[in-house]
């Protein structure tokens, strides 16, 4: 591992003269010197076509290719700012993630040129990846050699677009020192080696690819194998074709291979860790028990202004120890919450206590928003890092995860963890994927509603929630909507924004439990949406 690098560009030259495999994707093999030759040719490109007095931003509209990480390498030694821009983002969306993180150059492929059809980006170079009139640009600095001597730690690095349920997403900053300092916690935290193989199947225009999977293999000098695009199907026959030792994941990614046919040699491979986050424990627990893979759920905030460590000894359910600096406050009054109180099934008792939002009042890493002041000041509020989400802890100090700020669910006074309430909904055998949020209602504040991908029972569903000992008499969906395919977000995360937006009037059938009943009727609505008493 290289301790003494301060800066993304140091590690990317660190790799010249190394010829031991470097990355591999669709059966090419790039070794690490190769990887660094193409990121200082690339480097050199783009000073030459960088406008004078532009700021050095280049955008990245790309799948996961072999020119991603080597526009990453070409970044760092240029002192230059990558924007991952998402591709499932249309029209005047898409244009405007573009122009406003200012890139003056942006990388794509042929596949994705149907997308900036009729767009308007005044001042922006377009290239071409898999044309030979890219081919013929780098041509001339084929014999470039890397050089990381203009970069500094401070040097804007990264511009990753963070998901919102409100507005338009923000552009969170990273630097070359923070994507440096991530990359070598990880290693340190998984004993990560040369010698590991990093699949990279989540997409690299998002953090999690870059700074939880690329970065630690940057700092270890390990091989990183990419996919293209995410396939389910594709990823045990990935793993064992390349050897791959480590993976991230998000959102549904790890609930997808699951579903997957099982085979008598799924624990045949190689893997030894997965990291990442969403996959609730009841789907990390069937995937160690079919693949012989532990899985660790982490916390990081997208912006990088808190973190979670998973250790040793965490219970069941928690994400990990807090760290000095964190702590859980009611939003309202700014104090910190007590402690959680379970009973004796692990049922949590005091909710509406102990639930509160994790803020960092320690010293953060948080570097800001590009031109969103009143985003960033929403993240600073009273000097501490405010990260959006809702925890609550332990008497011993551990924390748990218990949904985003916009995802809070208050029922009669009670607040409640739709994290909490999806684990074990989760249990239920017609259950591929749950998503627990709120509707709005006028008597009690919020009513409970589930989203279930999968099969459903209206006569047997009561029975399995009656025979859920941690259940609380508040936790039952009041709406329960029966979907084929949970809507995701590109990055395979649950789309909570539109579930919570359409609400029960939506086109999937919901059922619904009337106030002082145990079972559950299809819903019928009103002239004015609203249900019918009768069903």
């Amino acid at each position: 591992m290289d301790s003494r690098a301060s800066t993304v560009a140091e590690l990317v030259a660190a790799r010249w003269g190394d010829h031991r495999p470097g990355l591999w994707c669709e059966g090419r093999m790039l070794t690490h010197h190769e990887v660094a030759a193409g990121a200082a040719a690339r480097a050199a490109l783009f000073e030459d076509l960088l406008p004078p007095a532009a700021e050095p931003h280049l955008g990245v509209l790309l799948d996961n290719t072999p020119d991603f990480p080597l526009w990453l390498g070409a970044a760092a030694l240029a002192g230059a700012a990558v924007a991952g821009i998402n591709p499932t983002r249309r029209g005047a969306e898409l244009a405007r993630d573009i122009l406003h993180t200012e890139c003056r150059v942006l990388i794509t492929e042929r596949s994705r040129l149907p997308l900036l059809e009729d767009l308007n980006l005044p001042g922006v170079r377009l290239l071409v990846t898999d044309t030979a009139d890219y081919t013929e640009l780098l041509a001339p600095y084929a014999d470039a050699r890397p050089d990381p001597s203009r970069a500094t730690p401070r040097d804007r690095y990264l511009l990753y677009f963070t998901s919102g349920s409100t507005g338009a997403p923000k552009a969170a900053l990273c630097s070359q020192g923070r994507l440096a300092a991530a990359g070598r916690s990880l290693a340190e935290q998984f004993s990560l080696s040369r010698d590991d193989v990093h699949y990279v199947c989540m997409p690299m225009f998002h953090g999690n690819a870059v700074i939880a999977d690329w970065a630690p293999a940057l700092v270890t000098g390990a091989t990183v194998a990419l996919r293209r695009r995410f396939s389910a199907s594709g990823f045990l026959p990935d793993v064992r074709r390349y050897g791959a030792t480590y993976f991230t994941y998000v959102g549904r990614a790890i609930q997808y291979v699951l579903a997957t046919g099982p085979r008598p040699d799924d624990r045949d491979n190689s893997l030894r860790l997965g990291f990442g986050t969403e996959a609730g424990a009841v789907d990390a627990a069937a995937f160690e028990r079919r693949f012989g893979v532990r899985l660790v759920e982490g916390y990081g905030s997208s912006e990088g202004g808190a973190a979670i460590p998973w250790s040793p000894g965490t219970p069941p359910g928690a994400v990990g120890r807090a760290a000095p600096g964190l702590v859980v406050l009611d939003r309202e009054t700014r104090e910190e919450c007590p402690p959680a109180l379970f009973d004796g099934t692990g049922r949590l008792l005091n909710g509406d206590e102990a639930i509160g939002e994790l803020v960092n009042q320690g010293p953060s890493p948080f570097e800001g928003y590009w031109r969103n002041p009143a985003a960033e000041a929403e993240r600073r509020k009273d000097g501490w890092y405010w990260t959006g989400d809702l925890f609550y802890r332990d008497t011993h100090g551990y924390l748990y995860f218990a949904g985003r700020t916009d995802d809070r669910l208050r029922v009669d006074g009670e607040n409640l963890a739709a994290a909490m309430i999806e684990n074990i909904l989760a249990r239920y055998e017609g259950a591929e994927a749950v998503c627990v949020y709120a509707v709005p209602d006028p008597v009690t504040g919020d009513q409970v509603m589930a989203t279930i991908a999968g099969t459903f029972d209206p006569q047997e569903f009561p029975k399995f929630l009656l025979a859920q000992p941690d259940l609380g008499t508040k936790m039952a969906p009041r709406f329960v909507r029966v979907t084929d395919r949970m809507p995701v977000t590109a990055t395979n995360k649950i789309h909570r924004a539109a579930l919570r937006r359409e609400g029960f009037r939506c086109a999937d059938p919901v059922w619904w439990r009337p106030p002082g009943e145990a079972r559950y009727r299809r819903l019928a609505l009103d002239s004015a949406g609203e249900p019918l008493p009768g069903g």
